[in-house]
C-alpha cells in the first residue's frame, strides 16, 4: 500500500489538496477502488454515494479558486448508517422494510459537508445501535473475529484504511469499542457538544456522536467541524467551541493522571493489563503525576445504564411494538426492545439517582486529576459467533464484558477517547481509554496526542 494516498492522515492529505499536489477526485477514486477491492470481505459499508465524484470535483474547483474551507476540504469521510443523509438511504442497520427515514442531512453530516468533507458512504451498524458485534462486518486484523459495535462498520473501514474518518454513535461504548478492537482512534465528546439531530436515536440521554479515525489529530479535525449548539437537539449545550487543534503537540509534564483501581482493573485479559501498565509508565516518565483512587458507586453502574438504555429504546420503538413491526427485528434486538417494558418507573428513577451520584463523585475526583486512564475494553476482539469469553479467571458474556469499561463515561456524559496502545499475543489491537472533565476535550486531546506521538501504533494497520 505504499504510496496509496487514502492511507495517509488528514494533515498529510490536506496539505497536498490545498496546494493542488493531490486532487480530491483522485483521492475519492482511490478510496472507492479500495472499498470495492476490500469490502467484499469486510462488509463494512452498506451504501456508497453515487455523487462522491461530483462532490470531489466541486471541492477541487473551490480549492483551485482559493476558497479552501479547512483541513477536511476534499477528504473522504464515511458516516454510520444511523446518520440521515440526503443522497443515500438510511436503514439504521435494520432489514425491516417498513422502516422509513427522511432524506435530509443530519446536523453532523451538514456540518461535515460545510467543512468541505466528501461523504463517500455509510457504514454498517448493529441494528438500531443495540449490539456489540455488527454482523456481518469483520475485523480487518482477523476476519474470523468481530469488529465490535455498534459502529463496527466504521471501525473496520478506518482500520482497513478505506477512509481516514468514519462517524459513529456511542450510547455505552459504540465508538470506542470498535476503535479498540480494530486498532483505530475513537472520540466520544461531552454529552451536548455535538448535535444528534438527524441521527436515529437509541437512548436520548446517553447517545453521543463522534468520529473514528487513523490518528488523534484526524478526530480533532472532525470534532472542530461538528461541534456547536443546535436548537434542533434538546440535549445540545450552549458551550464555547475552541479550536481543538490547540491541544495537539503539547507537553504533559505536570498532568495529573487518575487511575481508578476498582472496576477498571479488576478483571482484564493479562495482555490488556500489561499494555495499559506500560502506558501508565509512559505518562509517569513524561512527567505526569499519577493519582490512584476508587469509585465504589461503579459496582451498581451497569444496572443503572441498562435500565436507562432499555427504557429509552423501548420508548423510541413504542409504535413499532404496538404495530408488531418489531417482529422483523433480529432476535437479539427484538428481545432487548421488548425487555424495556419490564423496567418500572421506580427502576428508572433509581437509575437516574445513581447517575447523579456518579456525576457528583467524578466531579470531586476531577478536582485532583485532569484525565482518568484505563483500558477501553477488558479483552481483545473475540471470534464471530462466540457469546461467552474468558476474561481473567472468569467466563463472561461478551455483551457484559465488552462495554464494562466504556459505559461509565456515557452515564456521566464525560468526554473520552480510545487509541491504540499495542497488541495481544494473537496480534489483535488493544485500546487505551482516557476520560476528562465535561467540555474539557482540550486536555483529553493533549493527553492522547502526547501518547500517540511517542509510539508507533498509529502507523500500523492490517495488510488485507
Amino acid at each position: 500500500m505504499q504510496g496509496n494516498p487514502i492511507t495517509r492522515s488528514v494533515a498529510e492529505l490536506s496539505a497536498d489538496l490545498r496546494t493542488g499536489k493531490l486532487k480530491s477526485v483522485e483521492l475519492v477514486e482511490n478510496a472507492s477502488e479500495r472499498i470495492k477491492a476490500l469490502d467484499r470481505k469486510l462488509e463494512s459499508f452498506v451504501f456508497t454515494a453515487d455523487d462522491a465524484h461530483a462532490q470531489a470535483a466541486a471541492a477541487d474547483r473551490e480549492i483551485a479558486d482559493g476558497h479552501w474551507r479547512g483541513p477536511l476540504h476534499g477528504v473522504p469521510v464515511a458516516v454510520k448508517d444511523n446518520y440521515i443523509t440526503t443522497d443515500m438511504p438510511t436503514t439504521a442497520g435494520t432489514a425491516t422494510s417498513d422502516m422509513n427515514f427522511a432524506r435530509a442531512d443530519s446536523a453532523a453530516v451538514a456540518k461535515l459537508r460545510a467543512a468541505g468533507a466528501i461523504i463517500i458512504g455509510k457504514t454498517r451498524m448493529h441494528e438500531f445501535a443495540w449490539g456489540n458485534v455488527t454482523p456481518p462486518s469483520k475485523n480487518p486484523w482477523d476476519m474470523s473475529r468481530v469488529p465490535g459495535g455498534s459502529s463496527g462498520g466504521s471501525g473496520a473501514a478506518v482500520a482497513a484504511r478505506m477512509v481516514p474518518i468514519a462517524m459513529g454513535s456511542d450510547t455505552g461504548g459504540s465508538i470506542r469499542i470498535p476503535a479498540a478492537l480494530c486498532g483505530a482512534v475513537g472520540l466520544k465528546p461531552t454529552f451536548g457538544r455535538v448535535s444528534r439531530a438527524g441521527i436515529v436515536p437509541h437512548s436520548w440521554s446517553l447517545d453521543h456522536a463522534g468520529p473514528l479515525s487513523y490518528t488523534v489529530a484526524d478526530s480533532v479535525h472532525a470534532l472542530n467541524a461538528i461541534s456547536g449548539h443546535d436548537p434542533d437537539d434538546p440535549g445540545s449545550a450552549h458551550a464555547d467551541v475552541p479550536d481543538f487543534t490547540r491541544g495537539l503537540n503539547q507537553p504533559i509534564a505536570g498532568l495529573r493522571v487518575g487511575i481508578c483501581r476498582n472496576h477498571f482493573f479488576e478483571s482484564n485479559q493479562s495482555d490488556v493489563d500489561a499494555a495499559i501498565d506500560a502506558a501508565i509508565g509512559f505518562y509517569r516518565d513524561a512527567g505526569a503525576r499519577l493519582v490512584e483512587f476508587e469509585l465504589p458507586v461503579l459496582a451498581y453502574g451497569l444496572g443503572a445504564i441498562f435500565a436507562i438504555e432499555l427504557s429509552s429504546s423501548t420508548a423510541y420503538h413504542s409504535r413499532n411494538l404496538a404495530s408488531g413491526l418489531v417482529k422483523g427485528f433480529t432476535d437479539d434486538v427484538r428481545t432487548l426492545v421488548e425487555m424495556g417494558r419490564l423496567v418500572t418507573g421506580p427502576d428508572y428513577l433509581k437509575a437516574e439517582q445513581l447517575r447523579r451520584v456518579l456525576i457528583d463523585d467524578l466531579a470531586k475526583i476531577f478536582t485532583d486529576v485532569d484525565v482518568i486512564i484505563g483500558p477501553t475494553c477488558p479483552l481483545t476482539a473475540w471470534p464471530i459467533g462466540e457469546w461467552t469469553v474468558r476474561v481473567g479467571a472468569n467466563d463472561e458474556s461478551v455483551l457484559a464484558a465488552s462495554w464494562r469499561l466504556t459505559y461509565p463515561w456515557n452515564l456521566a456524559g464525560l468526554p473520552s477517547i480510545s487509541l491504540p496502545c499495542g497488541f495481544d499475543s494473537a496480534g489483535l489491537p488493544i485500546g487505551l481509554q482516557l476520560a476528562s472533565r465535561p467540555f474539557d476535550e482540550m486536555t483529553l486531546i493533549r493527553a492522547a496526542d502526547a501518547y500517540e506521538r511517542a509510539h508507533g501504533w498509529k502507523d500500523m494497520y492490517p495488510i488485507i
